[in-house]
Protein backbone atom coordinates (compact mmCIF):
# COMPACT_ATOMS: atom_id res chain seq x y z
CA UNK A 1 0.00 0.00 0.00
CA UNK A 2 1.26 3.48 -1.33
CA UNK A 3 2.20 6.20 2.02
CA UNK A 4 0.71 9.69 0.75
CA UNK A 5 1.41 12.15 3.41
CA UNK A 6 -0.49 15.65 3.34
CA UNK A 7 1.35 18.56 4.68
CA UNK A 8 -1.22 21.30 5.22
CA UNK A 9 -4.40 20.56 7.43
CA UNK A 10 -6.87 23.58 5.71
CA UNK A 11 -9.58 22.90 2.92
CA UNK A 12 -6.91 21.46 0.84
CA UNK A 13 -5.16 19.39 2.59
CA UNK A 14 -8.28 17.59 4.36
CA UNK A 15 -9.87 17.15 0.96
CA UNK A 16 -6.80 15.58 -0.37
CA UNK A 17 -6.44 13.41 2.56
CA UNK A 18 -9.97 12.21 2.21
CA UNK A 19 -8.94 11.60 -1.21
CA UNK A 20 -6.30 9.53 -0.60
CA UNK A 21 -7.96 7.68 2.36
CA UNK A 22 -11.44 6.87 -0.47
CA UNK A 23 -8.69 5.16 -2.95
CA UNK A 24 -7.02 3.08 -0.40
CA UNK A 25 -3.41 5.13 0.74
CA UNK A 26 -1.96 4.63 3.65
CA UNK A 27 -2.64 8.35 4.88
CA UNK A 28 -1.33 10.59 7.02
CA UNK A 29 -1.92 14.20 7.52
CA UNK A 30 0.89 16.69 9.37
CA UNK A 31 0.51 20.79 9.79
CA UNK A 32 2.78 22.95 11.93
CA UNK A 33 0.52 25.30 12.94
CA UNK A 34 -3.07 24.59 14.50
CA UNK A 35 -5.94 22.78 12.43
CA UNK A 36 -9.50 24.53 12.58
CA UNK A 37 -12.00 22.12 14.74
CA UNK A 38 -14.18 21.40 11.70
CA UNK A 39 -11.24 19.90 9.73
CA UNK A 40 -10.15 18.07 12.99
CA UNK A 41 -13.94 16.59 13.06
CA UNK A 42 -13.54 15.80 9.23
CA UNK A 43 -10.31 14.03 9.90
CA UNK A 44 -11.69 11.93 12.77
CA UNK A 45 -14.64 11.19 10.79
CA UNK A 46 -12.38 9.59 8.02
CA UNK A 47 -10.20 7.78 10.53
CA UNK A 48 -7.39 9.63 9.00
CA UNK A 49 -4.40 9.85 11.25
CA UNK A 50 -2.86 13.43 12.04
CA UNK A 51 -1.06 15.62 13.70
CA UNK A 52 -0.92 19.48 14.74
CA UNK A 53 1.50 22.11 15.87
CA UNK A 54 4.18 19.71 14.45
CA UNK A 55 6.26 18.08 11.67
CA UNK A 56 7.37 14.74 12.85
CA UNK A 57 9.98 13.75 10.29
CA UNK A 58 10.24 10.55 10.92
CA UNK A 59 6.44 9.93 9.99
CA UNK A 60 6.78 12.23 7.13
CA UNK A 61 10.11 11.61 5.24
CA UNK A 62 8.57 7.50 4.25
CA UNK A 63 6.10 8.90 1.80
CA UNK A 64 5.67 7.70 -1.49
CA UNK A 65 4.48 10.75 -2.22
CA UNK A 66 3.52 14.08 -0.24
CA UNK A 67 0.74 16.36 -1.01
CA UNK A 68 1.32 19.87 0.09
CA UNK A 69 -0.79 22.82 0.57
CA UNK A 70 -0.76 25.63 -1.13
CA UNK A 71 0.02 27.70 1.16
CA UNK A 72 3.64 26.11 2.13
CA UNK A 73 6.12 27.63 0.31
CA UNK A 74 8.99 25.53 -1.55
CA UNK A 75 11.57 26.98 0.15
CA UNK A 76 10.23 24.74 3.43
CA UNK A 77 13.51 23.21 5.27
CA UNK A 78 11.36 19.89 5.33
CA UNK A 79 9.93 20.60 1.66
CA UNK A 80 13.83 20.58 0.43
CA UNK A 81 14.51 17.72 2.54
CA UNK A 82 11.51 15.73 1.10
CA UNK A 83 13.01 17.34 -2.85
CA UNK A 84 16.44 15.98 -1.72
CA UNK A 85 15.75 12.37 -1.28
CA UNK A 86 13.79 11.79 -4.34
CA UNK A 87 10.23 12.29 -3.33
CA UNK A 88 7.45 13.15 -5.58
CA UNK A 89 5.49 16.42 -4.20
CA UNK A 90 2.28 17.28 -6.02
CA UNK A 91 -0.57 19.74 -5.43
CA UNK A 92 -4.35 18.91 -4.50
CA UNK A 93 -5.42 19.61 -7.92
CA UNK A 94 -2.23 17.42 -9.05
CA UNK A 95 -3.96 14.18 -7.00
CA UNK A 96 -7.53 14.74 -8.09
CA UNK A 97 -7.25 15.04 -11.69
CA UNK A 98 -5.73 11.48 -11.31
CA UNK A 99 -9.03 9.94 -10.02
CA UNK A 100 -11.36 12.75 -12.22
CA UNK A 101 -12.99 11.73 -15.29
CA UNK A 102 -15.28 15.02 -15.36
CA UNK A 103 -14.84 17.99 -18.65
CA UNK A 104 -12.74 20.62 -16.56
CA UNK A 105 -12.60 24.41 -16.95
CA UNK A 106 -9.47 26.00 -15.37
CA UNK A 107 -9.26 29.70 -14.46
CA UNK A 108 -6.23 31.57 -13.62
CA UNK A 109 -4.52 34.82 -13.41
CA UNK A 110 -3.69 37.64 -11.08
CA UNK A 111 -6.93 39.71 -11.29
CA UNK A 112 -10.68 38.65 -12.03
CA UNK A 113 -10.28 34.84 -12.00
CA UNK A 114 -12.88 34.32 -9.22
CA UNK A 115 -15.18 36.82 -10.89
CA UNK A 116 -14.39 34.77 -14.15
CA UNK A 117 -14.98 31.36 -12.51
CA UNK A 118 -18.24 32.22 -10.55
CA UNK A 119 -19.52 33.15 -13.84
CA UNK A 120 -18.75 30.16 -16.00
CA UNK A 121 -20.46 28.18 -13.02
CA UNK A 122 -23.39 30.11 -13.29
CA UNK A 123 -23.42 29.95 -17.19
CA UNK A 124 -23.14 26.03 -16.72
CA UNK A 125 -25.72 25.57 -13.80
CA UNK A 126 -28.61 27.88 -15.71
CA UNK A 127 -27.78 25.54 -18.93
CA UNK A 128 -28.87 22.61 -16.41
CA UNK A 129 -25.47 20.86 -16.54
CA UNK A 130 -24.04 18.87 -13.92
CA UNK A 131 -21.83 21.17 -12.67
CA UNK A 132 -18.81 21.06 -9.50
CA UNK A 133 -16.96 24.49 -8.09
CA UNK A 134 -13.50 23.96 -6.57
CA UNK A 135 -9.69 24.69 -6.69
CA UNK A 136 -9.43 28.07 -4.64
CA UNK A 137 -12.66 28.75 -4.11
CA UNK A 138 -15.90 27.22 -2.51
CA UNK A 139 -14.78 23.22 -1.27
CA UNK A 140 -12.20 21.14 -1.76
CA UNK A 141 -11.39 19.65 -5.36
CA UNK A 142 -10.46 16.85 -3.59
CA UNK A 143 -13.42 16.70 -1.86
CA UNK A 144 -15.76 16.55 -4.39
CA UNK A 145 -13.66 13.86 -6.36
CA UNK A 146 -13.68 11.81 -3.27
CA UNK A 147 -17.38 12.18 -2.05
CA UNK A 148 -19.81 13.60 -5.10
CA UNK A 149 -19.92 12.86 -8.87
CA UNK A 150 -20.16 16.00 -11.33
CA UNK A 151 -19.99 15.83 -15.02
CA UNK A 152 -18.24 18.94 -14.97
CA UNK A 153 -15.75 21.32 -12.95
CA UNK A 154 -15.07 24.73 -13.16
CA UNK A 155 -11.78 25.21 -11.15
CA UNK A 156 -9.78 28.60 -10.21
CA UNK A 157 -6.47 27.65 -10.09
CA UNK A 158 -4.02 30.27 -8.21
CA UNK A 159 0.25 29.67 -9.62
CA UNK A 160 1.08 28.24 -5.78
CA UNK A 161 -1.50 25.15 -6.50
CA UNK A 162 -0.01 25.15 -10.40
CA UNK A 163 3.08 25.28 -9.09
CA UNK A 164 3.20 21.44 -8.21
CA UNK A 165 1.18 20.29 -11.54
CA UNK A 166 2.79 17.58 -13.78
CA UNK A 167 0.04 15.69 -15.55
CA UNK A 168 -3.32 17.35 -14.73
CA UNK A 169 -5.46 19.00 -17.99
CA UNK A 170 -7.98 21.30 -18.48
CA UNK A 171 -10.01 20.22 -21.34
CA UNK A 172 -10.90 24.43 -21.44
CA UNK A 173 -8.01 26.67 -19.41
CA UNK A 174 -8.73 30.39 -19.06
CA UNK A 175 -5.40 32.89 -18.04
CA UNK A 176 -7.52 36.43 -17.85
CA UNK A 177 -4.68 38.19 -17.24
CA UNK A 178 -0.98 38.43 -15.46
CA UNK A 179 0.33 41.58 -14.01
CA UNK A 180 2.94 41.51 -10.90
CA UNK A 181 1.82 39.68 -7.79
CA UNK A 182 3.47 37.02 -5.18
CA UNK A 183 6.45 37.42 -6.71
CA UNK A 184 8.15 37.21 -3.40
CA UNK A 185 7.24 33.38 -3.52
CA UNK A 186 8.96 33.56 -7.18
CA UNK A 187 12.46 34.91 -5.95
CA UNK A 188 11.46 38.25 -7.33
CA UNK A 189 11.29 37.50 -10.83
CA UNK A 190 8.64 38.16 -12.93
CA UNK A 191 9.12 35.43 -15.81
CA UNK A 192 8.83 32.62 -12.44
CA UNK A 193 5.30 34.01 -11.97
CA UNK A 194 4.57 33.67 -15.41
CA UNK A 195 6.01 30.29 -16.60
CA UNK A 196 3.47 29.06 -12.92
CA UNK A 197 0.68 30.44 -14.69
CA UNK A 198 1.40 28.99 -17.91
CA UNK A 199 1.17 25.78 -15.97
CA UNK A 200 -1.72 25.77 -16.97
CA UNK A 201 -1.51 24.85 -20.61
CA UNK A 202 0.87 22.61 -20.27
CA UNK A 203 -1.16 19.50 -21.24
CA UNK A 204 -3.34 20.87 -23.78
CA UNK A 205 -4.18 18.71 -26.75
CA UNK A 206 -5.45 19.87 -30.47
CA UNK A 207 -9.16 19.05 -28.64
CA UNK A 208 -9.14 21.71 -25.84
CA UNK A 209 -9.23 25.32 -25.60
CA UNK A 210 -7.44 28.01 -24.43
CA UNK A 211 -9.09 31.17 -23.64
CA UNK A 212 -6.49 34.28 -23.04
CA UNK A 213 -6.71 38.32 -22.43
CA UNK A 214 -4.77 39.32 -26.05
CA UNK A 215 -4.64 42.88 -24.82
CA UNK A 216 -2.32 41.40 -21.82
CA UNK A 217 1.15 42.56 -23.23
CA UNK A 218 2.45 39.57 -20.40
CA UNK A 219 0.21 37.10 -21.84
CA UNK A 220 1.25 37.57 -25.35
CA UNK A 221 4.95 38.07 -24.57
CA UNK A 222 5.08 34.25 -23.21
CA UNK A 223 3.30 32.80 -26.18
CA UNK A 224 6.09 33.05 -28.04
CA UNK A 225 7.87 30.88 -25.51
CA UNK A 226 5.53 27.82 -25.69
CA UNK A 227 3.94 25.30 -28.33
CA UNK A 228 -0.18 25.11 -27.93
CA UNK A 229 -1.55 22.47 -30.03
CA UNK A 230 -5.43 23.69 -28.56
CA UNK A 231 -8.01 26.17 -30.38
CA UNK A 232 -6.80 29.69 -29.32
CA UNK A 233 -9.28 32.10 -28.16
CA UNK A 234 -8.20 35.52 -27.26
CA UNK A 235 -10.42 38.10 -26.42
CA UNK A 236 -10.13 41.76 -26.60
CA UNK A 237 -11.23 45.53 -26.12
CA UNK A 238 -8.21 46.81 -28.73
CA UNK A 239 -9.03 44.41 -32.01
CA UNK A 240 -11.24 42.64 -33.74
CA UNK A 241 -10.12 38.90 -33.44
CA UNK A 242 -11.12 35.95 -36.30
CA UNK A 243 -11.86 33.36 -33.58
CA UNK A 244 -12.55 34.65 -29.44
CA UNK A 245 -14.34 38.09 -28.53
CA UNK A 246 -14.22 41.79 -29.38
CA UNK A 247 -15.68 45.04 -28.80
CA UNK A 248 -17.48 46.36 -31.93
CA UNK A 249 -19.20 49.67 -30.80
CA UNK A 250 -21.94 48.82 -28.12
CA UNK A 251 -21.56 45.25 -27.94
CA UNK A 252 -19.32 42.21 -27.42
CA UNK A 253 -18.80 39.88 -30.04
CA UNK A 254 -18.06 36.14 -30.04
CA UNK A 255 -16.91 34.04 -32.63
CA UNK A 256 -16.78 30.48 -32.31
CA UNK A 257 -16.54 28.12 -35.16
CA UNK A 258 -18.57 29.34 -37.89
CA UNK A 259 -20.86 30.84 -35.24
CA UNK A 260 -21.15 35.22 -34.71
CA UNK A 261 -23.30 36.41 -31.30
CA UNK A 262 -23.79 39.70 -30.04
CA UNK A 263 -23.95 40.25 -26.53
CA UNK A 264 -25.12 44.19 -25.46
CA UNK A 265 -22.81 45.77 -23.09
CA UNK A 266 -25.62 47.68 -21.58
CA UNK A 267 -27.38 44.06 -20.33
CA UNK A 268 -24.23 42.62 -18.59
CA UNK A 269 -24.71 42.95 -14.80
CA UNK A 270 -21.45 43.29 -13.93
CA UNK A 271 -19.62 47.19 -14.27
CA UNK A 272 -16.61 48.23 -15.40
CA UNK A 273 -14.04 47.37 -18.27
CA UNK A 274 -12.35 44.66 -15.92
CA UNK A 275 -16.00 43.10 -16.16
CA UNK A 276 -16.35 43.30 -19.92
CA UNK A 277 -13.04 40.84 -19.92
CA UNK A 278 -14.36 38.58 -17.74
CA UNK A 279 -17.59 38.35 -19.08
CA UNK A 280 -15.73 37.66 -22.54
CA UNK A 281 -13.44 35.02 -20.99
CA UNK A 282 -16.62 33.32 -19.65
CA UNK A 283 -18.53 33.49 -22.92
CA UNK A 284 -15.71 32.07 -25.00
CA UNK A 285 -15.63 29.07 -21.97
CA UNK A 286 -19.69 29.07 -22.45
CA UNK A 287 -19.73 28.75 -26.25
CA UNK A 288 -16.61 26.08 -26.25
CA UNK A 289 -18.83 23.75 -23.75
CA UNK A 290 -22.01 23.84 -26.52
CA UNK A 291 -24.01 26.28 -24.10
CA UNK A 292 -26.68 28.06 -25.84
CA UNK A 293 -26.67 31.75 -26.82
CA UNK A 294 -29.94 32.80 -25.11
CA UNK A 295 -28.60 31.22 -22.11
CA UNK A 296 -25.29 32.60 -22.24
CA UNK A 297 -27.53 35.92 -22.54
CA UNK A 298 -29.21 35.59 -19.92
CA UNK A 299 -26.73 34.62 -17.43
CA UNK A 300 -24.72 37.32 -18.12
CA UNK A 301 -27.42 39.75 -17.25
CA UNK A 302 -28.56 38.26 -14.00
CA UNK A 303 -25.44 37.29 -12.50
CA UNK A 304 -24.79 38.72 -8.60
CA UNK A 305 -21.64 40.19 -7.68
CA UNK A 306 -19.38 37.94 -5.18
CA UNK A 307 -18.62 38.66 -1.73
CA UNK A 308 -15.74 40.41 -0.77
CA UNK A 309 -15.08 41.56 -4.47
CA UNK A 310 -16.80 45.27 -5.31
CA UNK A 311 -19.41 43.97 -3.26
CA UNK A 312 -22.17 46.84 -1.98
CA UNK A 313 -22.63 47.24 1.34
CA UNK A 314 -24.61 49.68 2.02
CA UNK A 315 -25.83 52.97 1.68
CA UNK A 316 -26.03 55.59 4.63
CA UNK A 317 -26.83 59.30 3.97
CA UNK A 318 -26.06 58.79 0.30
CA UNK A 319 -22.64 57.61 1.17
CA UNK A 320 -21.93 53.75 -0.61
CA UNK A 321 -19.56 51.63 0.97
CA UNK A 322 -18.05 49.13 -1.20
CA UNK A 323 -16.24 45.84 0.27
CA UNK A 324 -13.42 45.00 -2.44
CA UNK A 325 -11.60 43.09 0.43
CA UNK A 326 -10.17 40.49 -2.54
CA UNK A 327 -7.97 42.84 -3.52
CA UNK A 328 -4.85 42.40 -2.44
CA UNK A 329 -2.56 43.45 -5.18
CA UNK A 330 -1.81 46.80 -7.08
CA UNK A 331 -3.70 45.58 -9.63
CA UNK A 332 -7.04 44.59 -8.54
CA UNK A 333 -7.01 48.13 -5.99
CA UNK A 334 -7.13 49.76 -9.74
CA UNK A 335 -10.03 48.37 -11.42
CA UNK A 336 -11.65 49.06 -8.07
CA UNK A 337 -10.42 52.43 -8.15
CA UNK A 338 -10.89 52.63 -12.03
CA UNK A 339 -14.90 51.46 -12.28
CA UNK A 340 -16.01 54.34 -9.28
CA UNK A 341 -17.40 57.85 -10.63
CA UNK A 342 -18.33 59.27 -7.62
CA UNK A 343 -15.65 60.70 -5.35
CA UNK A 344 -13.46 57.60 -3.12
CA UNK A 345 -12.44 57.47 0.34
CA UNK A 346 -10.36 55.00 -0.54
CA UNK A 347 -9.50 51.96 2.91
CA UNK A 348 -6.05 50.51 1.69
CA UNK A 349 -3.51 48.58 3.64
CA UNK A 350 -2.05 45.34 4.80
CA UNK A 351 0.71 43.57 4.53
CA UNK A 352 2.93 44.47 1.39
CA UNK A 353 3.97 41.87 -0.94
CA UNK A 354 6.25 44.41 -2.90
CA UNK A 355 3.66 46.67 -4.38
CA UNK A 356 4.50 49.40 -6.70
CA UNK A 357 2.34 52.08 -6.06
CA UNK A 358 3.13 54.86 -8.63
CA UNK A 359 0.84 52.89 -11.46
CA UNK A 360 -2.16 54.38 -8.99
CA UNK A 361 -1.28 57.81 -8.92
CA UNK A 362 -3.08 59.37 -11.95
CA UNK A 363 -6.12 57.64 -10.50
CA UNK A 364 -5.61 58.54 -7.13
CA UNK A 365 -5.11 62.33 -8.04
CA UNK A 366 -8.18 61.79 -10.37
CA UNK A 367 -10.52 60.04 -7.95
CA UNK A 368 -9.25 59.95 -4.24
CA UNK A 369 -10.29 62.59 -1.64
CA UNK A 370 -9.05 60.77 1.58
CA UNK A 371 -7.26 57.77 2.52
CA UNK A 372 -7.55 55.47 5.82
CA UNK A 373 -4.14 53.38 6.00
CA UNK A 374 -5.93 49.74 7.21
CA UNK A 375 -2.51 48.08 8.74
CA UNK A 376 0.48 47.92 10.86
CA UNK A 377 3.21 49.39 8.62
CA UNK A 378 1.75 52.10 6.73
CA UNK A 379 4.90 54.26 5.23
CA UNK A 380 5.24 53.25 2.14
CA UNK A 381 1.51 54.35 1.31
CA UNK A 382 1.97 57.40 3.08
CA UNK A 383 4.89 58.07 1.28
CA UNK A 384 3.30 57.35 -2.42
CA UNK A 385 0.17 59.48 -1.56
CA UNK A 386 0.40 61.90 1.00
CA UNK A 387 1.56 64.55 -1.25
CA UNK A 388 -1.37 64.41 -3.97
CA UNK A 389 -4.32 64.00 -0.98
CA UNK A 390 -3.02 65.92 1.63
CA UNK A 391 -1.70 65.31 5.05
CA UNK A 392 -4.71 66.23 7.02
CA UNK A 393 -6.78 63.79 4.59
CA UNK A 394 -4.09 60.64 5.09
CA UNK A 395 -4.84 58.76 8.14
CA UNK A 396 -4.06 55.28 10.29
CA UNK A 397 -6.10 52.78 11.72
CA UNK A 398 -5.99 49.45 13.41
CA UNK A 399 -9.05 47.77 12.93
CA UNK A 400 -11.70 47.79 10.91
CA UNK A 401 -14.46 49.54 13.27
CA UNK A 402 -11.99 52.19 13.25
CA UNK A 403 -10.94 52.24 9.45
CA UNK A 404 -15.05 52.89 9.12
CA UNK A 405 -15.04 55.30 11.67
CA UNK A 406 -12.32 57.73 9.99
CA UNK A 407 -13.36 57.43 6.26
CA UNK A 408 -17.30 58.19 7.58
CA UNK A 409 -15.85 61.39 8.43
CA UNK A 410 -14.33 62.37 5.63
CA UNK A 411 -17.24 61.24 3.66
CA UNK A 412 -20.21 63.24 2.32
CA UNK A 413 -23.27 62.91 0.56
CA UNK A 414 -22.60 61.16 -2.85
CA UNK A 415 -19.32 59.80 -1.95
CA UNK A 416 -18.21 56.58 -2.38
CA UNK A 417 -16.24 54.51 1.14
CA UNK A 418 -13.83 51.99 -0.60
CA UNK A 419 -12.18 48.69 0.92
CA UNK A 420 -10.07 48.10 -1.70
CA UNK A 421 -6.66 47.20 0.36
CA UNK A 422 -4.14 46.25 -2.29
CA UNK A 423 -2.20 44.46 0.13
CA UNK A 424 -3.05 40.99 2.06
CA UNK A 425 -4.93 41.05 5.35
CA UNK A 426 -2.15 38.95 7.28
CA UNK A 427 -1.55 42.09 9.65
CA UNK A 428 -4.65 42.35 11.29
CA UNK A 429 -7.07 40.18 9.80
CA UNK A 430 -7.08 36.12 9.61
CA UNK A 431 -7.54 36.19 5.70
CA UNK A 432 -9.28 38.51 3.57
CA UNK A 433 -13.00 37.01 4.16
CA UNK A 434 -12.24 38.20 7.42
CA UNK A 435 -11.13 41.66 6.89
CA UNK A 436 -14.28 41.96 4.62
CA UNK A 437 -16.49 40.22 7.28
CA UNK A 438 -15.16 42.69 9.72
CA UNK A 439 -15.58 45.41 6.87
CA UNK A 440 -19.12 44.77 6.60
CA UNK A 441 -20.10 44.38 10.16
CA UNK A 442 -18.38 47.91 11.03
CA UNK A 443 -20.12 49.67 7.97
CA UNK A 444 -23.76 47.79 9.12
CA UNK A 445 -23.07 49.56 13.01
CA UNK A 446 -22.47 53.13 11.93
Amino acid sequence: MSRVVVLGGAESGVGAAVLAKVKGYDVFLSDKGKIADQYVSTLRKWDIPFEEGQHTESLILNADEVVKSPGIPGTVPLVQKLRAQGTRIVSEIEFAGRFDTAKKICITGSNGKTTTTSLIYYLLQNAGLNVGLGGNIGKSYAYQVATEHFDYYVLEISSFQLDDVYDFKPDIAIITNITPDHLDRYDHKMENYVAAKFKITQNLTRDDCFIFDSDDDITIGHLDNIILRCKMLPFSQQKEVSQGAFLRDDKIVLRYEREETDLYLQELALGGNHNIYNSMAAALAAKATGIDNEVIRNSLATFQPIEHRLEPVVSIKDVLYINDSKATNVDSAWYALECQKRPVVWIVGGTDKGNDYSVLADLVKEKVKAIVCLGVDNAKIHAAFESTVGSDRITDALSAEEAVRKAAKYAVPGDVVLLSPCCASFDLFKNYEDRGAQFKAAVRAL
